[in-house]
């Protein structure tokens, strides 16, 4: 296993759990990189250490990194040629005129500088689901957009090349092709990836309420869709209340939530699903990451333990959420 995304809803716990993931592979793995891809960046608060988008070492480890990067586009100007003969601005229209070119564009860099780092294993800790989604869609729209641009390019490459001329610049239009086809096979290399469950995985993260089971039943379908292998519900905040608790609000809450799990233990019966319980403080820091780490590793009759390398499930017929 290569690359782990952590995902789901907002404010399920998908820093916590992606964090004290790493902190967990980090004790059998050689170099683990974790990954923050969220505009809203929580990996520092997490471990109270800052984080920039330069790889760093986590305080207390001598193989764990951390890296905090927004897959947004930066455009830099002065050093490509293609900057001063127009075909630049020419290719900036046409990605702004296919919706989420320039965000897919902007991951297929990340992903190009990802593939390159020497790290055994890296975790993804990803935005929201709407955002995660857009990014593991991104091979299918780069594909389809450099369908549409070469379809242009046999139909106006005359007029490609007068404009070329005009502008001084007469390979232009070879040198931006030929910046396409780079990025294209790199895409194909990285759609591979994705696709192989024994490289790539997703961790499905939630908590017993029907928002987050609803957006993760719709997580679990769109990877589906997209061929990425995912096999791991982690199910945070779960009430494991006292024997003979007579706190009224509790019991509510616990029989509220037991409904839920009871859905989920249905909905991915072939899953491995983790309970989390709800604890009495929040994770921060070393030892509560390592603290919780260390209860992915717990199974009894109703926990299973989080497998990360396991094969990928097969597509059944999923029953749907009552």
């Amino acid at each position: 296993m290569k690359w782990v995304f952590v995902g789901g809803k907002g404010g399920v716990g998908k820093t916590t759990t992606s964090c004290s993931l790493a902190v967990a592979l980090a004790g059998c793995r050689e170099s683990v990189l974790i990954v923050s891809t969220d505009p809203a960046h929580n990996l520092s608060d997490a471990f109270g250490q800052k984080f920039s988008k330069q790889p760093t070492l986590v305080n207390g480890f001598d193989n764990l990194f951390a890296q905090e990067i927004d897959p947004t586009m930066e455009k830099e100007t002065g050093s490509d040629p293609l900057d001063q003969s127009g075909m630049q601005s020419m290719l900036a229209e046409f990605t702004s005129s296919v919706p989420g070119i320039d965000e897919a564009m902007s991951f297929a860099e990340l992903m190009k500088q990802v593939q390159t780092m020497n790290y055994s294993i890296i975790v993804f800790d990803t935005a929201p689901t709407g955002h995660t989604l857009r990014l593991l869609s991104f091979p299918s729209v780069l594909e389809k957009a450099f369908e549409t641009l070469q379809s242009l390019k046999d139909r106006f490459s005359g007029i490609f090349s007068q404009v070329s001329a005009m502008m001084g610049q007469a390979n232009a239009q070879e040198q931006m092709l030929s910046k396409l086809e780079d990025m294209k096979a790199i895409i194909n290399v990285i759609h591979k990836q994705f696709q192989d469950p024994e490289a790539t995985t997703f961790v499905c993260v939630c908590i017993p309420e029907f928002l987050s089971l609803y957006e993760t039943e719709r997580l679990v379908q769109e990877l589906a869709k997209f061929d990425i292998d995912s096999h791991n519900v982690v199910v945070n905040q779960v009430l494991f209340p006292e024997k003979d608790s007579k706190c009224r609000k509790c019991n509510a809450r616990v029989r509220m939530q037991q409904k839920y799990v009871n859905q989920i233990s249905v909905l991915y019966d072939e899953y491995h699903v983790t309970q989390m319980p709800l604890l009495d403080e929040e994770v921060r820091g070393i030892n509560g990451l390592k603290a919780f780490g260390d209860l992915f590793l717990t199974a009894d009759k109703t926990n299973h333990p989080l497998v990360i390398g396991s094969s990928c499930i097969s597509s059944a017929p999923r029953p749907s959420i009552e």
